[in-house]
């Protein structure tokens, strides 16, 4: 299935760590190498959902199943903005270049605000009980800039594909390779 010169992708390759790609490049990708938060492959239980209005309930994260205690470790290099709880539960949150902030829940905290962190820098330990998890501990992943959220896996190159047309007319002779179905056809 070939659709190269039609349409173009918008987001990564998998194949963690990833070298992010410059802000110009993917504008939902900070500067530095991010990896996953646990070790070992993780098992994505809840994808990203963002509401369609900011005020709307959704899912501002990813869900990742892992063991009680597992370390929760700095997705990326940053600085430790908050270790302590918000809403009656345990949350760390990164600040990474470009204003981006990862937030990591339930975890018990073995780092204050304020430390520098490099990917892979242990922030401390996941706890049961996070609502909604399937299995018995899941840690809640995010990522926003500013107020928005965004999908975490994005710093992974492993976001959702979307495919955009290309700029300009589809020349006739791509359209005839497409057996004359138009730009959306697939040979």
């Amino acid at each position: 299935m070939a659709l190269a010169g039609v349409f173009r992708r918008v987001e990564g390759r998998p194949g963690p760590p990833v070298q992010s790609r410059s802000r110009a490049a993917d504008p939902s990708v900070g500067a530095g190498v991010f990896r996953w938060p646990v070790d070992g492959p993780p098992r994505l239980v809840r994808r990203f959902d963002p509401p369609p209005q900011p005020w709307l309930a959704g899912h501002r994260g990813v869900d990742l199943a892992a063991v009680p205690g597992a370390p929760v470790r700095a997705a990326g290099p940053g600085t430790v903005l908050f270790a302590g709880m918000v809403a009656g539960r345990p949350v760390v949150t990164v600040g990474h270049a470009d204003g981006m902030r990862t937030t990591y829940e339930p975890v018990q905290p073995s780092v204050t605000g304020g430390a520098s962190v490099s990917a892979g820098a242990p922030l401390g330990a996941l706890l049961p009980a996070h609502p909604g998890c399937p299995d018995t501990a899941c840690l809640h992943w995010g990522l926003r800039r500013g107020e928005e959220y965004l999908d975490p896996l994005t710093l992974l190159g492993l976001g959702r594909v979307r495919l955009f047309p290309v700029a300009g007319p589809v020349p006739p002779a791509r359209l005839r390779a497409a057996g004359g179905r138009g730009p959306l056809a697939v040979s």
